[in-house]
């Protein structure tokens, strides 16, 4: 469609700002690249921005590089240009220049060459969620809530996630350097050998009477590997199924039609998220269709804060329909989606384009899903998980709309147990699972708090 006036004028500013900047003020290949990804952007982003906000972020952009006038190539400018236009949107929007783009594909397909570790950015440094069970990252000693200060030399301070993420994958048999910052000791070096690293998306054991199904990751991978889990589980169960532990701590989400794939496996029927932007006629609503992978064995979900976007729409579909009693804490509330937009020549743009909505009609963004139970942390856990959730990321959408009163209702105090009072579980002595599994074994909710409130705390 054609632009009106103002968005004109607002595009003729930065026009006049490239010309100014540019080594080559007269190309105008660039120019148009720039005005194909203004218009994507101003009409397909999930709410209205100002025309003279979208273009004064693209300026900030250019005058944050520190270039003299007349000395950026017209591909450094207009990346540095959209960079910054589409960051100031909110923090999971993108521009991806042509490395970014092919990058986006690597992650969904859930193998790639690396240290094998789940990152975010804090403090303008990269954090460590957790190491991948399995990988150099997990064998080299690198702990969750480790800090990477340096790479090969190079201080992180200053980058990017994306920028730190591909100087951190490489060649398999490579070695690379970090620098660690850990609480308690000086920071240190770290030298790990980069391996293929195969994410698996789903594991799954056999614990008593109850199957246990962990998924790390919505990858393209996800399906067939809950059906391989649940397949095993009834063939050494049988009809001694006494229920099911779905794992969705720190999944940080990934695939939205293996999200609808998953809740659907434990759904008869019902809508499992309806998804929302600017034009109406672009809606849409996902509904259960009949039959349940777990044949209606009672089932826990866990989450944490952790547990974003799609597994919070498996987790809230599942709990609004009463399939599954959800503990844990309270979910990360990333609740938007992001669609990724090819460019032309190369490059893409990743744009938050909608809002997820649970089945209650509410949206998850910054609110996150409530657990049924609230699983509080040992005190020395509590301090070592305390971690920021959308709400407080510079930029975050905000929730939308006030709770309705059957929210309100859900969002009252939650009945509360320490995990000090369930029994360690595994290798790792995971108390959050002897939680699961205690609860399931009770039968109930009212027996189940009856019973750990009943056991003195350790």
């Amino acid at each position: 469609k054609p632009l009106p006036e103002e968005a004109k004028k607002q595009l003729q500013r930065f026009r006049t700002v490239y010309r100014v900047y540019s080594s080559e003020p007269d190309e105008t290949e660039r120019l148009e690249y720039f005005d194909f990804a203004y218009r994507r952007v101003r009409a397909g982003y999930v709410r209205e921005i100002p025309d003279a906000t979208l273009i004064d972020a693209a300026i900030k952009g250019v005058r944050e590089t520190k270039a003299k006038p007349g000395t950026l190539t017209p591909k450094k400018l207009i990346q540095a240009a959209l960079t910054s236009m589409v960051a100031s949107l909110d923090p999971h929007s993108a521009f991806l220049n042509a490395e970014e783009f092919r990058e986006t594909f690597i992650q969904t397909r859930g193998e790639f060459g690396g240290l094998g570790i789940e990152i975010t950015m804090e403090e303008d440094l990269v954090k460590v969620i957790a190491p991948i069970e399995g990988t150099p990252a997990e064998r080299a000693g690198i702990q969750a809530g480790d800090l990477i200060t340096h790479v090969d030399g190079v201080q992180i301070k200053g980058r990017t996630l994306a920028q730190a993420v591909r100087q951190m994958r490489g060649r398999p048999g490579t070695e690379i350097t970090l620098v660690i910052r850990r609480d308690g000791r000086a920071d240190f070096p770290l030298t790990i050998t980069r391996a293929v690293i195969k994410i698996r998306a789903v594991r799954w054991r056999i614990e008593g009477d109850i199957g246990y199904v962990r998924v790390a990751r919505f990858t393209e991978k996800m399906e067939i590997g809950v059906e391989a889990a649940f397949e095993e589980i009834h063939r050494k169960l049988g009809s001694r199924l006494a229920g099911i532990v779905l794992d969705l701590r720190n999944n940080p989400g990934g695939l939205l039609d293996q999200s609808l794939v998953l809740a659907d496996d434990f759904l008869e029927e019902g809508e499992i998220v309806s998804i929302r932007g600017r034009n109406a006629g672009f809606d849409r609503s996902h509904q259960a269709e009949a039959g349940d992978l777990a044949k209606g064995a009672p089932m826990v979900v866990l989450i944490n804060a952790g547990s974003a976007s799609a597994s919070e729409i498996v987790a809230s579909a599942l709990q609004y329909h009463g399939r599954a009693t959800l503990m844990g804490s309270r979910s990360f509330g990333k609740g938007s989606v992001q669609t990724i937009m090819p460019m032309p020549v190369e490059g893409g743009i990743k744009l938050t384009t909608s809002l997820y909505y649970s089945p209650a009609g509410k949206t998850i963004q910054a609110r996150g899903v409530i657990p049924d139970i609230v699983i509080k942390p040992s005190r020395d856990a509590e301090k070592k998980s305390k971690r920021r959730r959308e709400k407080d990321l510079p930029g975050a959408i905000p929730a939308l709309g006030k709770p309705s009163t059957r929210e309100t209702a859900r969002a009252a105090p939650r009945p509360q147990v320490s995990e000090d009072a369930c029994p360690e579980v595994g290798e790792k002595k995971d108390r959050q699972l002897g939680c699961a599994l205690a609860f399931l074994h009770a039968g109930s909710a009212k027996n189940f708090l009856a019973m750990v409130r009943q056991r003195p705390r350790i």
